[in-house]
Protein backbone atom coordinates (compact mmCIF):
# COMPACT_ATOMS: atom_id res chain seq x y z
CA UNK A 1 0.00 0.00 0.00
CA UNK A 2 1.19 3.29 -0.95
CA UNK A 3 2.27 6.03 1.79
CA UNK A 4 0.42 9.00 1.58
CA UNK A 5 2.11 11.65 3.52
CA UNK A 6 0.70 14.97 3.97
CA UNK A 7 2.29 18.29 3.65
CA UNK A 8 1.51 21.75 4.15
CA UNK A 9 3.68 25.33 4.80
CA UNK A 10 2.90 27.83 6.66
CA UNK A 11 5.34 30.50 7.68
CA UNK A 12 5.50 33.97 9.26
CA UNK A 13 8.21 34.92 11.55
CA UNK A 14 6.09 38.51 13.58
CA UNK A 15 7.03 41.10 14.57
CA UNK A 16 4.40 42.17 17.34
CA UNK A 17 6.07 45.53 17.27
CA UNK A 18 5.65 45.88 14.23
CA UNK A 19 2.78 48.64 12.75
CA UNK A 20 2.45 46.88 9.23
CA UNK A 21 -0.69 43.81 9.88
CA UNK A 22 0.29 40.95 7.98
CA UNK A 23 -2.49 40.47 5.49
CA UNK A 24 -4.09 37.33 2.47
CA UNK A 25 -2.57 39.78 -0.31
CA UNK A 26 1.36 39.67 1.62
CA UNK A 27 1.22 36.31 1.64
CA UNK A 28 -0.19 36.64 -2.61
CA UNK A 29 2.94 38.90 -2.41
CA UNK A 30 5.27 36.08 -1.53
CA UNK A 31 3.61 32.88 -2.07
CA UNK A 32 0.05 31.67 -1.25
CA UNK A 33 -0.60 28.14 -3.00
CA UNK A 34 -2.46 25.16 -2.59
CA UNK A 35 -2.77 21.77 -3.84
CA UNK A 36 -1.36 21.09 -7.69
CA UNK A 37 0.19 24.73 -7.69
CA UNK A 38 2.82 23.45 -5.19
CA UNK A 39 5.21 21.31 -6.52
CA UNK A 40 6.32 23.06 -10.05
CA UNK A 41 6.99 26.05 -7.81
CA UNK A 42 9.23 24.29 -5.70
CA UNK A 43 10.68 20.65 -6.97
CA UNK A 44 14.84 21.21 -7.65
CA UNK A 45 14.87 24.31 -4.60
CA UNK A 46 16.83 24.02 -2.02
CA UNK A 47 13.54 24.57 0.51
CA UNK A 48 11.90 22.27 2.87
CA UNK A 49 8.97 21.70 0.65
CA UNK A 50 12.41 21.37 -2.30
CA UNK A 51 13.05 18.27 -0.10
CA UNK A 52 10.23 16.55 0.82
CA UNK A 53 9.57 16.11 -2.92
CA UNK A 54 12.71 14.48 -3.70
CA UNK A 55 12.62 12.18 -0.30
CA UNK A 56 8.66 10.82 -1.75
CA UNK A 57 10.18 10.76 -4.96
CA UNK A 58 12.52 8.68 -3.85
CA UNK A 59 10.95 6.32 -1.06
CA UNK A 60 7.72 5.79 -3.59
CA UNK A 61 5.36 7.94 -1.17
CA UNK A 62 2.65 10.39 -2.87
CA UNK A 63 2.67 13.55 -1.36
CA UNK A 64 -0.53 15.08 -0.54
CA UNK A 65 -0.08 18.96 -0.78
CA UNK A 66 -2.33 21.05 1.38
CA UNK A 67 -0.86 24.40 1.47
CA UNK A 68 2.10 26.17 1.08
CA UNK A 69 1.92 30.23 2.55
CA UNK A 70 4.67 32.50 3.12
CA UNK A 71 4.78 36.23 3.81
CA UNK A 72 7.73 38.59 4.55
CA UNK A 73 8.13 39.08 8.69
CA UNK A 74 6.04 41.87 9.48
CA UNK A 75 3.37 42.60 12.37
CA UNK A 76 0.87 40.40 13.48
CA UNK A 77 -1.29 38.38 11.38
CA UNK A 78 -5.30 39.80 10.69
CA UNK A 79 -8.15 37.25 11.77
CA UNK A 80 -8.89 36.89 8.32
CA UNK A 81 -5.46 35.53 6.82
CA UNK A 82 -4.93 33.57 9.79
CA UNK A 83 -8.09 32.15 9.80
CA UNK A 84 -8.50 31.09 5.75
CA UNK A 85 -5.00 29.88 5.27
CA UNK A 86 -5.68 27.31 8.56
CA UNK A 87 -8.57 26.71 7.76
CA UNK A 88 -7.27 25.61 4.04
CA UNK A 89 -4.82 23.41 5.39
CA UNK A 90 -7.30 21.27 7.90
CA UNK A 91 -9.84 21.84 5.03
CA UNK A 92 -7.29 19.85 2.68
CA UNK A 93 -5.92 17.43 5.23
CA UNK A 94 -9.72 16.70 6.34
CA UNK A 95 -10.17 16.01 2.64
CA UNK A 96 -7.07 13.85 2.11
CA UNK A 97 -8.56 10.47 2.38
CA UNK A 98 -6.46 8.00 3.67
CA UNK A 99 -3.03 9.55 5.55
CA UNK A 100 -0.17 7.92 6.75
CA UNK A 101 1.21 11.08 8.55
CA UNK A 102 2.51 14.33 7.83
CA UNK A 103 5.10 16.63 7.78
CA UNK A 104 4.81 20.59 8.07
CA UNK A 105 6.83 23.26 7.63
CA UNK A 106 6.69 26.03 9.91
CA UNK A 107 8.39 28.97 11.10
CA UNK A 108 7.58 28.36 14.93
CA UNK A 109 7.41 32.78 15.72
CA UNK A 110 3.88 32.95 14.05
CA UNK A 111 1.44 35.84 16.10
CA UNK A 112 -2.29 36.61 14.81
CA UNK A 113 -4.61 38.94 16.16
CA UNK A 114 -6.51 36.66 17.64
CA UNK A 115 -3.64 33.44 18.46
CA UNK A 116 -0.41 34.06 20.69
CA UNK A 117 0.96 30.74 19.74
CA UNK A 118 -0.30 29.97 15.76
CA UNK A 119 1.85 27.36 15.43
CA UNK A 120 0.47 25.08 18.00
CA UNK A 121 -2.99 26.27 17.65
CA UNK A 122 -2.69 25.14 14.47
CA UNK A 123 -1.14 21.68 15.17
CA UNK A 124 -3.79 21.19 17.78
CA UNK A 125 -6.55 21.74 15.02
CA UNK A 126 -4.62 19.42 12.58
CA UNK A 127 -4.36 16.64 15.29
CA UNK A 128 -8.27 16.99 16.38
CA UNK A 129 -8.44 16.14 12.06
CA UNK A 130 -6.11 13.48 11.68
CA UNK A 131 -5.92 11.80 15.69
CA UNK A 132 -3.82 11.21 18.38
CA UNK A 133 -1.96 8.06 16.33
CA UNK A 134 -1.23 10.25 13.41
CA UNK A 135 2.50 10.54 13.12
CA UNK A 136 3.25 14.64 12.85
CA UNK A 137 6.83 16.28 12.30
CA UNK A 138 7.39 19.56 12.09
CA UNK A 139 10.41 21.73 10.86
CA UNK A 140 10.97 25.30 12.25
CA UNK A 141 13.15 28.10 11.46
CA UNK A 142 16.14 28.20 14.25
CA UNK A 143 14.57 31.24 15.46
CA UNK A 144 11.36 29.80 16.31
CA UNK A 145 9.57 30.68 19.77
CA UNK A 146 8.34 27.02 20.28
CA UNK A 147 6.06 26.80 23.16
CA UNK A 148 4.47 23.59 24.98
CA UNK A 149 1.41 23.16 22.94
CA UNK A 150 3.55 22.28 20.12
CA UNK A 151 5.68 19.95 21.24
CA UNK A 152 2.63 18.39 22.92
CA UNK A 153 0.83 18.01 19.36
CA UNK A 154 4.40 16.88 17.51
CA UNK A 155 6.18 13.91 17.44
CA UNK A 156 9.23 15.88 16.55
CA UNK A 157 10.07 19.28 15.84
CA UNK A 158 13.46 19.95 13.72
CA UNK A 159 15.00 23.16 13.70
CA UNK A 160 17.20 24.68 11.16
CA UNK A 161 20.90 24.01 12.01
CA UNK A 162 22.40 26.81 10.07
CA UNK A 163 22.20 30.40 10.28
CA UNK A 164 21.95 31.99 7.32
CA UNK A 165 19.33 28.98 6.82
CA UNK A 166 21.39 26.81 4.21
CA UNK A 167 19.93 24.19 5.51
CA UNK A 168 15.91 24.00 5.01
CA UNK A 169 16.04 20.95 2.56
CA UNK A 170 18.14 18.92 4.97
CA UNK A 171 16.04 19.28 7.60
CA UNK A 172 12.97 18.19 6.00
CA UNK A 173 15.25 15.14 4.97
CA UNK A 174 15.40 14.62 8.36
CA UNK A 175 11.83 14.90 8.77
CA UNK A 176 10.80 12.52 6.17
CA UNK A 177 13.22 9.90 7.54
CA UNK A 178 11.97 10.01 11.20
CA UNK A 179 8.56 10.06 9.43
CA UNK A 180 9.49 6.76 7.29
CA UNK A 181 10.82 5.02 10.47
CA UNK A 182 8.17 5.55 12.62
CA UNK A 183 5.74 4.35 9.51
CA UNK A 184 7.92 0.60 9.34
CA UNK A 185 7.24 0.37 13.14
CA UNK A 186 11.08 0.76 13.73
CA UNK A 187 10.37 3.55 16.21
CA UNK A 188 8.52 5.57 18.09
CA UNK A 189 8.80 9.56 19.08
CA UNK A 190 6.93 12.36 21.35
CA UNK A 191 8.50 15.53 21.86
CA UNK A 192 9.73 17.43 25.10
CA UNK A 193 10.65 21.40 24.89
CA UNK A 194 12.86 23.10 28.02
CA UNK A 195 13.47 26.56 28.17
CA UNK A 196 15.08 28.76 30.46
CA UNK A 197 14.13 32.59 31.62
CA UNK A 198 15.85 34.12 29.10
CA UNK A 199 14.65 36.31 26.14
CA UNK A 200 18.22 36.20 24.33
CA UNK A 201 20.85 33.39 24.18
CA UNK A 202 22.45 31.24 21.75
CA UNK A 203 24.04 34.07 19.87
CA UNK A 204 20.90 34.80 18.30
CA UNK A 205 21.54 31.83 16.31
CA UNK A 206 24.44 32.09 14.78
CA UNK A 207 26.66 29.59 12.91
CA UNK A 208 29.29 31.40 10.61
CA UNK A 209 32.09 31.77 13.39
CA UNK A 210 32.93 29.68 16.37
CA UNK A 211 30.76 30.67 19.53
CA UNK A 212 27.51 29.25 21.73
CA UNK A 213 25.32 28.18 18.93
CA UNK A 214 28.12 26.07 17.53
CA UNK A 215 28.67 24.64 20.29
CA UNK A 216 25.30 23.74 21.44
CA UNK A 217 24.80 22.40 18.38
CA UNK A 218 28.03 19.79 18.88
CA UNK A 219 26.44 18.93 21.93
CA UNK A 220 23.11 18.65 20.29
CA UNK A 221 24.89 16.16 17.65
CA UNK A 222 26.57 14.17 20.84
CA UNK A 223 23.20 13.25 22.50
CA UNK A 224 21.55 12.48 19.19
CA UNK A 225 24.13 9.70 19.07
CA UNK A 226 22.09 8.11 21.99
CA UNK A 227 19.84 5.18 21.61
CA UNK A 228 16.27 6.79 21.20
CA UNK A 229 17.16 10.17 21.38
CA UNK A 230 16.13 11.19 17.59
CA UNK A 231 16.17 14.93 17.19
CA UNK A 232 17.79 17.66 19.84
CA UNK A 233 17.07 20.73 17.70
CA UNK A 234 18.05 24.54 19.34
CA UNK A 235 15.99 27.55 19.18
CA UNK A 236 17.39 30.87 19.46
CA UNK A 237 14.01 32.24 19.49
CA UNK A 238 12.58 35.40 18.11
CA UNK A 239 12.97 38.43 20.44
CA UNK A 240 10.51 40.93 18.90
CA UNK A 241 7.92 39.33 19.78
CA UNK A 242 5.33 40.09 23.07
CA UNK A 243 4.10 36.76 23.68
CA UNK A 244 4.64 34.19 27.21
CA UNK A 245 7.13 31.70 24.90
CA UNK A 246 9.63 34.01 23.17
CA UNK A 247 13.43 32.97 23.67
CA UNK A 248 15.38 30.55 23.01
CA UNK A 249 14.41 27.01 23.64
CA UNK A 250 15.07 23.03 23.53
CA UNK A 251 13.02 20.21 22.00
CA UNK A 252 13.90 16.96 22.17
CA UNK A 253 12.25 13.99 19.82
CA UNK A 254 12.68 10.54 21.89
CA UNK A 255 10.94 7.47 22.03
CA UNK A 256 8.62 7.24 24.84
CA UNK A 257 10.65 4.83 27.03
CA UNK A 258 13.12 7.62 26.85
CA UNK A 259 11.25 10.38 28.35
CA UNK A 260 13.75 10.40 31.25
CA UNK A 261 16.65 10.86 30.01
CA UNK A 262 15.42 12.88 27.42
CA UNK A 263 14.21 15.65 29.57
CA UNK A 264 17.53 15.57 31.26
CA UNK A 265 18.94 16.59 27.71
CA UNK A 266 16.68 19.41 27.49
CA UNK A 267 17.69 20.92 30.99
CA UNK A 268 21.30 20.33 30.35
CA UNK A 269 21.09 22.35 27.28
CA UNK A 270 18.70 25.05 28.76
CA UNK A 271 21.45 25.47 31.86
CA UNK A 272 24.13 25.62 28.65
CA UNK A 273 21.79 28.65 26.87
CA UNK A 274 21.43 30.21 30.59
CA UNK A 275 25.23 30.03 31.47
CA UNK A 276 26.34 31.55 28.01
CA UNK A 277 23.83 34.01 27.80
CA UNK A 278 26.17 37.27 27.49
CA UNK A 279 28.08 35.79 24.72
CA UNK A 280 27.32 37.75 21.13
CA UNK A 281 29.61 37.33 18.28
CA UNK A 282 29.06 40.66 16.42
CA UNK A 283 29.22 44.00 17.39
CA UNK A 284 26.82 46.84 16.16
CA UNK A 285 28.29 50.10 14.91
CA UNK A 286 26.97 53.64 15.00
CA UNK A 287 26.11 55.35 11.59
CA UNK A 288 28.43 57.47 12.07
CA UNK A 289 31.48 54.68 12.66
CA UNK A 290 30.63 53.50 9.33
CA UNK A 291 30.49 56.41 6.96
CA UNK A 292 33.79 57.08 8.09
CA UNK A 293 35.37 53.58 7.42
CA UNK A 294 33.53 54.35 3.72
CA UNK A 295 35.53 57.57 3.25
CA UNK A 296 38.66 56.03 4.55
CA UNK A 297 38.13 52.66 2.63
CA UNK A 298 41.03 52.21 -0.45
CA UNK A 299 38.11 50.46 -2.29
CA UNK A 300 40.52 47.36 -3.04
CA UNK A 301 40.19 43.57 -2.10
CA UNK A 302 36.74 43.47 -2.67
CA UNK A 303 33.16 45.47 -1.32
CA UNK A 304 32.57 46.56 2.22
CA UNK A 305 29.40 45.39 3.25
CA UNK A 306 27.61 47.31 5.39
CA UNK A 307 24.35 45.82 6.56
CA UNK A 308 21.58 48.01 7.84
CA UNK A 309 20.21 45.35 10.36
CA UNK A 310 18.08 47.26 12.45
CA UNK A 311 15.83 47.67 9.07
CA UNK A 312 16.26 44.40 8.27
CA UNK A 313 12.65 42.97 6.20
CA UNK A 314 13.79 39.90 7.72
CA UNK A 315 12.95 40.42 11.29
CA UNK A 316 9.79 42.78 10.49
CA UNK A 317 11.69 45.71 10.30
CA UNK A 318 10.49 48.11 7.09
CA UNK A 319 13.08 47.89 4.91
CA UNK A 320 12.51 51.92 4.09
CA UNK A 321 14.23 53.60 6.89
CA UNK A 322 16.72 56.14 5.79
CA UNK A 323 19.51 56.77 7.91
CA UNK A 324 22.06 55.55 6.81
CA UNK A 325 21.50 56.10 3.09
CA UNK A 326 21.23 59.89 4.20
CA UNK A 327 24.47 59.87 6.12
CA UNK A 328 26.18 57.94 2.34
CA UNK A 329 24.73 61.01 0.41
CA UNK A 330 25.86 63.92 2.65
CA UNK A 331 29.09 61.92 2.87
CA UNK A 332 29.51 61.58 -0.88
CA UNK A 333 30.35 58.12 -1.08
CA UNK A 334 31.21 56.84 -4.52
CA UNK A 335 30.61 53.20 -6.04
CA UNK A 336 28.04 52.41 -3.44
CA UNK A 337 24.72 50.53 -3.90
CA UNK A 338 22.15 50.62 -1.77
CA UNK A 339 19.82 47.09 -1.57
CA UNK A 340 17.48 48.55 -1.01
CA UNK A 341 14.98 51.16 -0.36
CA UNK A 342 10.87 49.67 0.34
CA UNK A 343 8.59 52.91 -1.10
CA UNK A 344 6.58 51.59 -4.20
CA UNK A 345 5.39 55.06 -4.75
CA UNK A 346 9.00 56.42 -5.38
CA UNK A 347 9.28 53.41 -7.56
CA UNK A 348 6.22 53.83 -9.69
CA UNK A 349 7.47 57.75 -10.23
CA UNK A 350 10.70 56.20 -11.28
CA UNK A 351 8.89 54.31 -14.01
CA UNK A 352 6.70 56.71 -15.29
CA UNK A 353 9.72 58.89 -15.64
CA UNK A 354 11.55 56.43 -17.72
CA UNK A 355 15.39 55.32 -17.75
CA UNK A 356 17.80 57.73 -18.15
CA UNK A 357 15.59 60.96 -17.18
CA UNK A 358 15.71 62.59 -14.39
CA UNK A 359 13.33 62.70 -11.30
CA UNK A 360 12.59 64.37 -8.18
CA UNK A 361 11.78 61.63 -5.09
CA UNK A 362 10.93 61.82 -1.30
CA UNK A 363 12.40 58.22 -0.55
CA UNK A 364 11.90 56.17 1.77
CA UNK A 365 10.64 56.91 5.64
CA UNK A 366 6.88 57.08 5.11
CA UNK A 367 6.17 54.10 7.82
CA UNK A 368 7.49 55.00 10.63
CA UNK A 369 9.92 58.77 10.39
CA UNK A 370 11.13 58.34 13.65
CA UNK A 371 13.78 56.03 11.80
CA UNK A 372 14.27 58.37 9.44
CA UNK A 373 12.41 60.82 7.53
CA UNK A 374 11.79 60.79 3.86
CA UNK A 375 15.13 62.09 1.60
CA UNK A 376 13.79 64.43 -0.81
CA UNK A 377 16.42 64.53 -3.82
CA UNK A 378 16.86 64.79 -7.31
CA UNK A 379 17.89 61.34 -9.03
CA UNK A 380 18.87 59.67 -12.13
CA UNK A 381 16.37 56.49 -12.83
CA UNK A 382 19.23 54.36 -14.52
CA UNK A 383 17.01 50.89 -14.71
CA UNK A 384 13.50 49.90 -14.11
CA UNK A 385 12.12 46.52 -14.16
CA UNK A 386 9.30 43.66 -12.92
CA UNK A 387 11.81 43.01 -10.12
CA UNK A 388 11.54 39.48 -10.46
CA UNK A 389 14.25 37.17 -10.51
CA UNK A 390 15.64 33.70 -9.38
CA UNK A 391 17.74 32.91 -6.08
CA UNK A 392 20.91 31.36 -7.17
CA UNK A 393 22.87 31.59 -4.09
CA UNK A 394 23.05 29.52 -1.54
CA UNK A 395 20.13 30.53 0.27
CA UNK A 396 16.71 29.39 -0.93
CA UNK A 397 18.22 28.57 -4.55
CA UNK A 398 16.32 28.21 -6.94
CA UNK A 399 13.43 29.91 -5.64
CA UNK A 400 11.68 32.77 -7.40
CA UNK A 401 11.75 36.49 -5.72
CA UNK A 402 9.53 39.06 -7.04
CA UNK A 403 10.66 42.84 -5.54
CA UNK A 404 7.90 43.85 -7.20
CA UNK A 405 7.86 47.05 -10.16
CA UNK A 406 11.40 47.95 -9.44
CA UNK A 407 13.62 51.15 -10.24
CA UNK A 408 17.05 51.78 -9.82
CA UNK A 409 18.02 55.41 -9.11
CA UNK A 410 21.43 57.13 -9.37
CA UNK A 411 22.09 59.92 -6.30
CA UNK A 412 25.63 61.19 -6.57
CA UNK A 413 27.86 58.24 -6.69
CA UNK A 414 25.30 55.89 -4.95
CA UNK A 415 22.96 53.41 -7.22
CA UNK A 416 19.61 52.72 -4.62
CA UNK A 417 17.39 49.58 -5.76
CA UNK A 418 14.23 50.91 -4.69
CA UNK A 419 11.73 48.32 -4.46
CA UNK A 420 7.68 47.71 -4.28
CA UNK A 421 7.82 45.06 -2.03
CA UNK A 422 9.36 44.08 1.43
CA UNK A 423 12.08 41.59 1.36
CA UNK A 424 15.52 40.82 2.75
CA UNK A 425 18.40 40.94 0.65
CA UNK A 426 19.62 37.52 0.74
CA UNK A 427 21.16 36.68 -2.57
CA UNK A 428 23.67 38.85 -5.41
CA UNK A 429 20.42 38.74 -7.42
CA UNK A 430 18.71 41.75 -5.83
CA UNK A 431 21.55 43.70 -7.43
CA UNK A 432 22.44 41.60 -10.50
CA UNK A 433 19.16 41.10 -11.65
CA UNK A 434 19.11 45.22 -11.62
CA UNK A 435 22.25 45.28 -13.66
CA UNK A 436 24.44 46.15 -11.09
CA UNK A 437 27.66 43.95 -10.20
CA UNK A 438 28.10 44.20 -6.44
CA UNK A 439 31.58 42.33 -7.11
CA UNK A 440 32.17 45.70 -8.71
CA UNK A 441 31.23 47.84 -6.29
CA UNK A 442 33.24 49.43 -3.70
CA UNK A 443 30.48 49.73 -0.96
CA UNK A 444 26.74 47.66 -0.70
CA UNK A 445 24.72 48.29 1.97
CA UNK A 446 21.64 45.05 2.53
CA UNK A 447 18.95 45.39 4.53
CA UNK A 448 19.50 41.98 6.31
CA UNK A 449 21.18 41.34 9.31
CA UNK A 450 23.02 37.81 9.40
CA UNK A 451 21.62 35.99 6.30
CA UNK A 452 23.09 38.20 3.66
CA UNK A 453 26.39 36.52 4.70
CA UNK A 454 25.26 33.43 2.76
CA UNK A 455 26.11 35.42 -0.94
CA UNK A 456 27.65 38.48 -0.10
CA UNK A 457 30.70 37.52 2.61
CA UNK A 458 32.30 35.64 -0.43
CA UNK A 459 32.71 39.05 -2.35
CA UNK A 460 33.13 41.43 0.75
CA UNK A 461 36.80 42.80 1.77
CA UNK A 462 35.10 43.76 5.13
CA UNK A 463 31.21 43.27 6.70
CA UNK A 464 30.01 45.86 9.30
CA UNK A 465 26.70 45.85 11.25
CA UNK A 466 24.90 48.71 11.81
CA UNK A 467 22.57 50.16 13.77
CA UNK A 468 20.67 52.90 12.26
CA UNK A 469 18.18 53.16 14.99
CA UNK A 470 15.27 51.19 13.14
CA UNK A 471 12.48 48.89 14.64
CA UNK A 472 14.76 45.35 15.01
CA UNK A 473 17.01 46.76 17.73
CA UNK A 474 19.13 44.62 19.03
CA UNK A 475 18.30 45.85 22.39
CA UNK A 476 14.59 44.70 23.88
CA UNK A 477 14.80 47.34 26.52
CA UNK A 478 13.62 49.37 23.70
CA UNK A 479 10.26 47.49 23.65
CA UNK A 480 7.46 47.97 25.77
CA UNK A 481 6.39 44.05 26.47
CA UNK A 482 3.23 43.22 27.88
CA UNK A 483 2.85 39.38 27.46
CA UNK A 484 6.04 38.35 28.09
CA UNK A 485 6.39 35.93 30.84
CA UNK A 486 8.64 37.38 33.67
CA UNK A 487 10.83 37.93 35.36
CA UNK A 488 12.96 37.51 32.37
CA UNK A 489 16.84 38.18 31.51
CA UNK A 490 17.85 40.91 30.45
CA UNK A 491 14.81 42.67 31.39
CA UNK A 492 14.57 41.59 35.05
CA UNK A 493 16.94 40.69 37.88
CA UNK A 494 16.77 36.49 37.49
CA UNK A 495 17.93 33.79 40.28
CA UNK A 496 20.19 31.67 38.69
CA UNK A 497 17.39 28.52 37.88
CA UNK A 498 20.06 25.78 37.51
CA UNK A 499 22.38 26.47 41.14
CA UNK A 500 25.30 24.39 41.53
CA UNK A 501 24.17 20.51 42.46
Amino acid sequence: MTIRVYTAQFAHETNTFSRLATTLEDYRRRWLLEGDEIAPRFRGTRTEIGGLLDYAERAGWELVPGVAANATPSGKLTRAAWETIRDRIIARARDAGRISGAVLALHGAMVTETEDDAEGALLEALRGVLGPAMPIIVTLDLHANATPRMAQHANALISYRTYPHVDQYERAQQAADLLARILTGSTKSQCVLAQPPTLLGADHGRTVQPGPMRDLLAMAEEFERENGIHVVSIQAGFMPADIEWAGPSVAVAHDPARAERAGAIAGELSREIWRRRNEETIVYRTVADVVRTVKADPGTGGALVIADGTDNPGGGGYGDATNMLRALIAGGAKSAAVGHIYDPDCAQAAIKAGAGNAVHVTLGGHIDPSFGVPIETEARVQSVSDGSFINDGPMAKGVRTDMGPTAVLRIGGIEVVVVSNRLQNTDLQFFLSQGIDPRKRRTLVVKSVHHFRAAYAPIAREVMIVDSGALCTPDPKRHAYKRLRRPIWPLDEVRDPFPPG
